[in-house]
Order: C-alpha cells, then structure tokens, then sequence
C-alpha cells in the first residue's frame, strides 16, 4: 500500500462588490490554494494557519463556517489535501522567500472569481472550489431571506 501524504490549507476569498473573490497561487505553470504538509503533532487546522502564513504572510481572518473541511481525491501519487474556509479580515499576500528554498514558494499570487478559478484550478481542486463557493453563496441567501 502506498503512503499517502496529508496537506492542509484555506480557501481564502473575501467581497468584492457583494461577490467572493478567491485566492490562488500559482507555482509555474500550476495554481493551488494556499497549504503544505501537515506536520507530526499539529492538528489539520493548525497546519493550514501555519502553512498559509509562512506562504502568504496572511493571519488575519474569520472562520464562517468554522473547522467544517473538504478533503480531496488522492491525487499527485498519494496526496490528500483537506480545506478549510477562511474569510480575510485584512491585508494582501505577500510571497516571502522560503528558509528551505532560499526563493518564495510561488511565484504570483492572485484575486479570482469562482469562474476564474474554475479554469485556473487543476481538476483535483474543483470540488474544493465548487464547495466552498456554494457555502459562501449561502450565507449570502440567508442574509437576503432575513
């Protein structure tokens, strides 16, 4: 049986004009949300917090739906990453360079809508994005129906 690797990380959008925007980060040729590996003795919720600040320098958010997650399929010879959303209270990402690397991780980041991020994303991913959007659509639903 092969090892599986465990990642973590946010969908991270915030409103624009009364419409989520997302972030993605594109490593060459290949756009992800922010995550990395989680590590021994760290919850899934803690590793994404940390990957995401040592990715984009982000710490600032809320938590709407609190710890509710969505795994993907295994993809990329056994690795499973699970998501979290996260709503940016402030701030813009920044790429710092990566102690290990000696270089920033990615090398662009950007704000995209659901649409967008639909031909951005690699297929593994669609589903994360699919979910999280139909989440953050319905709090908006359920404010207009109040």
């Amino acid at each position: 049986m092969k090892k599986i690797t465990r990642a973590a990380g946010f969908v991270i959008y915030k409103e624009e004009k009364g419409k989520p925007l997302y972030l993605l980060l594109r490593a060459y040729r290949n756009w992800d949300f922010p995550k990395g590996t989680i590590q021994s003795g760290e919850s899934d919720f803690e590793a994404a917090l940390r990957e995401t600040e040592e990715e984009t320098t982000l710490n600032s958010f809320e938590f709407p739906f609190n710890q509710e997650s969505k795994e993907t399929e295994v993809y990329s010879k056994g690795k499973i990453s699970k998501f979290f959303i996260a709503k940016l209270k402030e701030g813009e990402p920044l790429l710092r360079p990566s102690p290990e690397l000696g270089r920033a991780e990615h090398h662009e980041w950007r704000w995209v809508n659901f649409e967008e991020g639909l031909k951005l994303l690699p297929i593994h991913l669609i589903p994360i994005l699919q979910w999280a959007n139909a989440r953050i659509c319905s709090i908006k639903t359920d404010r207009e129906e109040a």
